[in-house]
């Protein structure tokens, strides 16, 4: 062994640990390994990708899809920096990954020479392992427990490597008497940690005649799905699940109600919203305000990280053991909930919920909304599929859309939500099973970042897919500056690429998909296509991502953000109102309040009050409206009520370039006891308003190409089509009715 350089011992002690594929970059910083992995190719593969990032993001998924260690490789100074938003995408969704990075010559460190960063002080948040190789004898034992700790704590252990020591052999280095060779190994460390049996008792009890009990099920589940499942049964609660845990339990198990938060279902929130118990699997999910209150509902949580116990809701129990063996313990000592309305109730919530995302995915309008590309996807992958996801709007679409069978995977970068991690993350994903079905979702905000790790997967024939959402725009900065702050959009624009010539241009195929008719057999042949393919798939730029449910203050700041000069608020305003009055008959939407009402849904009035929530109007979204509804009722009937509306004008004003806002003026709707109002002159308005939608519709179409005969009244159809909609509100309040022809509602009775 005196022969073999320090790097030819690193390369030979990670084969020994079972690591077989290593992510990276060659450089000057690493040549001694990139020769100790070109003598041993015959049992380790070198992956060469075209940017360090992508190399630790393949390294991360490699990590989460086998559950095995994954490995990636960087030289000195740049190339090492690049590795680390890939690694922290590691670190927070505690994957196990080993991070060897160049180090410039040992005795030049810290004297400003070429490429001298300290990379051992620069991962120090980043890594639970972060070390200096000081020599060849140095190596076999560093390097073993840097493998048995990223393994064990599951993190990011950092081994960073002098280039000059790389060429160093066992000669040029003298042991240490206290260094024993040999004296480290990796043994197996698959081990279960269990909690305590009288944790599990106590657990029980706080379980015990609980009726309304919902179940969170997060990453750390994975490998226990049909236990949440039996689980779901005895208590007989709804499984809710962060997006990291999306195919932890299939979305068409009957007790699986959705994701959570603004990328999740309806029927999720409201269960979380109105149950008595919690139990917590294996999840972290940050977004606090849409779990349980403090002190609303017993929590059971169950996490093999005694640090996450507690971490986003108060725990009356927290059980420290591995999901499946914790599980296993737990569920002899329940008992069975016999009072099932709770499931039932959520049951037919989610029927709802995906009876909306059908419509929304059926949707055959032009340009072609996202939605129909996520929903159309989902219904031609192989049972085996693996998914791999993207942040934007893409996951919102995801999220909602998508359903994950059994048998199938998904993931994502999940806690860190970067963005170019999809590509990078189907590229391991089809490294480690070659057979199965590999698909990337992602947008083109995503894709444009690391879009040259396509010419990866053309260099090593990976047959992977990329669906890339194409709406030239970054989706939810977009958003996030309007319905967040109020602002009109900025600095989000990009320039149109041709993805399809992009992919032909690096050896692949390319497929485009414009008409939503021919959406599913399109994606049907290019997942049907040999080698690696990109789907172009051209969809409306003006689609609002549309969350479960709807704030009154991102209406408002909607609003202002459209009134302050939004430059496309004609196309926004035109679309939202168009999917506002499509979606009315669905108790699921944001926009279905009085199709919850006419189905006697727990966000009626009539329902239980642990539903009740302030109304958010529909039509906020367009005019600006607060609803103020009043008025008592006389044998289940309103008698009375009232409506205010501070609807704006729209109207472009001089003043600096800028657009102003003007509240219209006020008008009392005539309401009076005893009045019904006529079925037959509540539907007249709807009509005017829809021919103006067809009319406004036209006359864009009609500008676009320049016709100069649309008539001078017509010219700005955003602005008709606002005033349209004001005055069709004042003439159904004018003759009784209610918002959208309605009969009002009892004040407080009305839910989002």
């Amino acid at each position: 062994m005196g022969g073999k350089t320090a790097a030819e011992l690193l390369v030979e002690r990670l084969i020994a640990t079972g690591v077989d594929t290593v992510f990276g970059l060659p450089g000057d910083g690493i040549n001694g390994l990139m020769e100790g992995l070109r003598k041993h190719r015959d049992r380790i593969r070198f992956i060469h990708v075209r940017h360090e990032e992508a190399a630790a993001f393949a390294a991360c998924a490699y990590a989460k899809y086998t559950g095995r260690l994954g490995v990636c490789l960087a030289t000195s100074g740049p190339g090492a920096i690049h590795l680390l938003n890939g690694l922290y995408d590691a670190k927070l969704d505690m994957a196990p990954v080993l991070a060897i990075t160049g180090m410039t010559y040992h005795d030049l460190i810290g004297t400003l020479y070429q490429q001298d960063v300290n990379t051992d002080y620069l991962f120090q948040d980043v890594a639970v392992f972060n070390q200096r190789v000081m020599g060849p004898a140095h190596v076999p034992g560093l390097v073993d427990l840097a493998v048995r700790t990223a393994l064990a704590r599951r993190g990011v252990a950092h081994i960073t490597f002098p280039l000059d020591l790389q060429e160093w052999t066992m000669g040029d280095d003298e042991r240490s008497e206290r260094n024993i060779a040999r004296h480290s190994s990796v043994p197996p460390l698959r081990t279960v940690r269990t909690p305590r049996q009288e944790e599990v008792a106590r657990a029980a009890a706080v379980l015990r005649n609980k009726r309304r009990v919902a179940i969170v099920a997060g990453n750390g589940a994975r490998g226990a799905g049909e236990l949440v499942e039996q689980l779901a049964e005895r208590l007989g609660g709804p499984i809710i699940k962060p997006l990291l845990g999306k195919d932890v339990v299939p979305d068409d198990s009957p007790y699986v109600t959705g994701g959570i938060g603004m990328l999740g279902s309806r029927s999720s929130q409201e269960a979380l919203a109105a149950c008595d118990a919690l139990v917590m699997i294996g999840s972290s999910f940050p977004y606090m305000e849409f779990l349980p209150k403090p002190g609303q509902a017993g929590v059971v949580q169950i996490d093999d990280d005694p640090a996450r116990i507690g971490l986003r809701v108060p725990a009356d129990v927290g059980l420290v053991g591995d999901a499946r063996a914790t599980l296993e313990m737990l569920l002899p000592s329940l008992e069975t909930n016999a009072d099932r309305s709770f499931l039932e109730e959520a049951q037919h919530h989610t029927a709802d919920w995906w009876d909306l995302m059908r419509e929304r995915g059926s949707n055959d309008a032009v340009p072609m909304k996202p939605q129909v590309v996520a929903w159309q996807l989902s219904e031609v992958l192989a049972d085996d599929a693996i998914i791999s996801g993207d942040a934007g709007t893409v996951a919102l679409w995801t999220g909602q859309m998508l359903r994950v069978r059994r048998g199938q995977r998904f993931s994502l970068s999940g806690t860190l939500a970067s963005m170019a991690s999809g590509l990078p993350y189907t590229m391991a994903a089809q490294l480690a099973f070659p057979q199965r079905q590999c698909v990337a979702f992602v947008g083109d905000g995503g894709m444009e970042m690391l879009m040259a790790e396509f010419a990866t997967c053309v260099q090593y024939r990976l047959p992977v897919k990329v669906i890339v959402l194409k709406n030239n725009v970054l989706g939810v900065i977009k958003w996030e500056q309007m319905v967040f702050l109020g602002n009109p959009e900025y600095g989000v624009e990009m320039t149109p690429i041709d993805f399809v010539k992009f992919a032909e241009a690096c050896g692949g195929r390319g497929f485009r998909i414009e008409d939503p008719k021919l959406c599913r057999d399109q994606l049907r042949e290019a997942l049907a296509t040999e080698g690696p393919v990109i789907v172009e798939a051209i969809v409306d730029a003006y689609e609002p991502p549309i969350t479960p449910v709807i704030k009154p203050k991102e209406a408002v700041h909607m609003a202002e953000a459209l009134a302050r000069g939004e430059r496309n608020r004609e196309r926004i305003a035109l679309t939202m109102f168009r999917d506002s009055v499509s979606e009315l008959r669905y108790p699921a939407s944001p926009f279905g309040i009085f199709a919850r009402l006419a189905n006697g849904s727990p966000a009626s009035a009539g329902a239980s009050q642990r539903f009740r929530k302030p109304a958010s109007n529909p039509l906020d979204l367009v005019t600006h409206a607060r609803i103020d509804l009043r008025g008592p009722f006389q044998n289940g009937q309103r008698c009375g009520g009232a409506l205010r509306s501070r609807a704006f004008d729209f109207n472009r004003e001089r003043n600096n370039g800028a657009f102003q806002t003007k509240p219209a003026p006020f008008r009392q709707p005539s309401h009076f006891p005893g009045h019904q109002p006529r079925g037959r002159r509540r539907c007249c308005w709807r009509r005017a308003v829809a021919r103006r939608i067809g009319q406004s519709s036209r006359h864009i179409d009609r500008r676009r190409r320049g016709d100069s005969s649309i008539p001078r009244r017509a010219r700005d159809p955003g602005n008709r089509l606002l005033a349209a909609v004001q005055r069709a509100r004042r003439r159904a309040g004018r003759r009784g009715s209610g918002w959208l022809g309605q009969p009002g509602l009892h004040q407080g009775a009305v839910a989002t």
